[in-house]
Protein backbone atom coordinates (compact mmCIF):
# COMPACT_ATOMS: atom_id res chain seq x y z
CA UNK A 1 0.00 0.00 0.00
CA UNK A 2 1.46 3.93 -0.95
CA UNK A 3 1.34 5.97 1.76
CA UNK A 4 2.65 9.44 1.81
CA UNK A 5 3.92 11.15 4.97
CA UNK A 6 4.57 14.52 5.57
CA UNK A 7 6.57 16.39 8.41
CA UNK A 8 8.41 19.25 9.06
CA UNK A 9 5.19 21.78 9.90
CA UNK A 10 5.17 23.79 12.99
CA UNK A 11 4.71 27.29 14.81
CA UNK A 12 6.89 29.43 13.08
CA UNK A 13 7.45 33.27 13.66
CA UNK A 14 6.62 35.71 10.93
CA UNK A 15 9.89 36.00 8.78
CA UNK A 16 11.04 32.66 9.61
CA UNK A 17 11.58 29.34 7.56
CA UNK A 18 10.48 25.61 7.45
CA UNK A 19 11.16 22.92 5.49
CA UNK A 20 8.18 20.07 4.62
CA UNK A 21 9.00 16.59 3.88
CA UNK A 22 7.24 13.93 1.93
CA UNK A 23 8.77 10.39 2.08
CA UNK A 24 6.80 7.92 0.19
CA UNK A 25 6.80 4.21 0.78
CA UNK A 26 5.48 0.88 -0.85
CA UNK A 27 4.86 -0.01 -4.38
CA UNK A 28 4.02 2.91 -6.47
CA UNK A 29 4.71 3.15 -9.95
CA UNK A 30 7.15 5.95 -11.28
CA UNK A 31 5.94 9.72 -10.10
CA UNK A 32 5.07 12.18 -13.08
CA UNK A 33 5.28 14.97 -10.92
CA UNK A 34 5.17 16.30 -7.24
CA UNK A 35 2.60 18.97 -5.77
CA UNK A 36 2.38 20.46 -2.79
CA UNK A 37 -0.88 22.04 -1.97
CA UNK A 38 -2.16 24.01 1.37
CA UNK A 39 -5.84 24.45 2.95
CA UNK A 40 -6.18 27.36 5.00
CA UNK A 41 -9.79 27.49 7.25
CA UNK A 42 -12.77 28.22 5.14
CA UNK A 43 -10.95 27.99 2.15
CA UNK A 44 -9.99 25.90 -0.62
CA UNK A 45 -7.12 23.40 -1.13
CA UNK A 46 -4.61 25.28 -3.77
CA UNK A 47 -1.78 24.75 -5.24
CA UNK A 48 1.56 25.85 -4.02
CA UNK A 49 4.23 24.48 -6.10
CA UNK A 50 5.01 21.28 -8.45
CA UNK A 51 7.67 20.12 -10.02
CA UNK A 52 7.61 17.35 -12.68
CA UNK A 53 9.79 14.52 -13.32
CA UNK A 54 12.07 16.50 -15.70
CA UNK A 55 12.50 19.01 -13.17
CA UNK A 56 10.16 21.74 -14.76
CA UNK A 57 9.07 23.23 -11.16
CA UNK A 58 5.47 26.13 -11.44
CA UNK A 59 4.91 28.07 -7.89
CA UNK A 60 1.73 30.16 -6.55
CA UNK A 61 2.52 33.74 -7.40
CA UNK A 62 1.87 34.06 -3.38
CA UNK A 63 5.07 32.04 -3.00
CA UNK A 64 7.08 32.79 -5.81
CA UNK A 65 10.55 33.85 -4.86
CA UNK A 66 10.38 32.41 -0.99
CA UNK A 67 9.33 28.64 -1.53
CA UNK A 68 11.23 26.29 -3.11
CA UNK A 69 10.29 22.59 -4.47
CA UNK A 70 12.57 19.98 -4.53
CA UNK A 71 12.72 16.40 -4.45
CA UNK A 72 15.09 13.39 -4.14
CA UNK A 73 14.57 10.37 -6.65
CA UNK A 74 17.00 7.99 -4.71
CA UNK A 75 15.03 8.54 -1.00
CA UNK A 76 11.32 9.06 -2.73
CA UNK A 77 11.25 12.38 -1.14
CA UNK A 78 9.58 15.23 -1.94
CA UNK A 79 10.71 18.76 -0.32
CA UNK A 80 9.32 22.53 0.30
CA UNK A 81 11.59 24.84 1.42
CA UNK A 82 8.87 27.52 2.98
CA UNK A 83 11.39 31.08 3.37
CA UNK A 84 10.09 34.73 4.71
CA UNK A 85 7.01 33.11 6.07
CA UNK A 86 3.83 35.33 6.46
CA UNK A 87 0.80 34.94 8.56
CA UNK A 88 -1.28 34.07 5.55
CA UNK A 89 0.90 31.00 4.62
CA UNK A 90 -0.51 29.42 7.86
CA UNK A 91 -2.78 26.08 6.43
CA UNK A 92 -2.55 22.31 6.29
CA UNK A 93 0.10 21.47 4.08
CA UNK A 94 -0.16 18.53 1.78
CA UNK A 95 2.02 16.66 -0.85
CA UNK A 96 0.21 14.74 -3.96
CA UNK A 97 2.10 12.30 -6.24
CA UNK A 98 0.82 11.86 -9.94
CA UNK A 99 1.77 8.58 -10.91
CA UNK A 100 2.56 7.38 -14.49
CA UNK A 101 -1.09 5.74 -14.26
CA UNK A 102 -3.50 5.94 -11.67
CA UNK A 103 -5.09 7.65 -9.53
CA UNK A 104 -3.11 10.79 -7.73
CA UNK A 105 -1.49 10.05 -4.06
CA UNK A 106 -2.23 12.37 -1.19
CA UNK A 107 -0.55 13.21 2.46
CA UNK A 108 -2.40 13.37 5.30
CA UNK A 109 -0.86 16.86 5.41
CA UNK A 110 0.90 18.89 8.18
CA UNK A 111 0.14 21.87 9.77
CA UNK A 112 2.31 24.82 9.48
CA UNK A 113 1.20 28.02 11.64
CA UNK A 114 2.65 31.33 11.35
CA UNK A 115 2.24 33.98 13.89
CA UNK A 116 2.62 37.73 13.26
Amino acid sequence: QVQLVESGGGLVQAGGSLRLSCAASGSMPRINAWSWYRQAPGKQRELVAEITSGGFTIYADSVKGRFTISRDNAKRTVYLQANSLKPEDTAVYYCKGVPAWGSPYWGQGTQVTVSS
